[in-house]
């Protein structure tokens, strides 16, 4: 092995460090494998050894977390990070820090804004239509309709809607307080 892929092979374990620790949370190996490959960062079959070999370095280990295995960075590999994180390129460190904070938005964004339906024992639907901001629900919204199509399609208008429902329904209630 020639120094360029031994220089290659250490960077592509410390670039799994990092992206592991910088994540909010841990992550399955399908996800990971979809970020690394998505960015090309290293082929799968070297993110699958590298990620053995993290493991048995004890660097990284595995963790079951909703019934799914998943790595985290333990302390070794921190420190290990920490001493060469510099070999990383900082194009790269910007990037995956850009696309976790993109991410993170999207989820606040869809923790706060729900839309789910479920079958009733009567054939029917219901519809449960929620807005949370900050732990607070600030509207909440429950009725029934007739088929599963009618439960998706107010979901996904719901969600692509929401500030202009909410404001609209805020306006019914405040007309009619007003004319009372």
């Amino acid at each position: 092995m020639n120094s360029y892929n031994t220089e290659d092979v250490a960077q592509s374990k410390l670039l799994i460090l990092y992206i592991l620790s910088i994540l909010p949370n841990k992550i399955t190996n399908i996800k990971l494998t979809e970020l690394v490959l998505e960015k090309g960062y290293m082929n799968y079959f070297s993110l699958q050894q590298y990620l053995s070999e993290l493991i048995n370095n004890e660097l990284v280990k595995i963790v079951i977390e909703d019934e799914l295995e998943k790595y985290c960075i333990i302390e070794k590999g921190i420190v290990t990070l920490d001493l060469l994180k510099n070999k990383i390129p900082d194009k790269i460190k910007l990037e995956l820090e850009n696309k976790f904070k993109i991410d993170k938005l999207l989820k606040v964004k869809e923790k706060q804004i729900i839309g789910d339906y479920y079958k009733k024992e009567n054939e029917q639907y219901t519809v449960n239509l929620k807005l949370i901001e900050n732990e607070d629900t600030l509207f909440s919204l429950y009725f029934e309709v007739a088929t599963e199509e009618q439960g998706k399609r107010i979901c996904n208008t719901w969600k692509n809607n929401t500030e202009s429902i909410y404001k609209g329904i805020l306006n019914i209630f405040i007309k009619e307080v007003n004319l009372l």
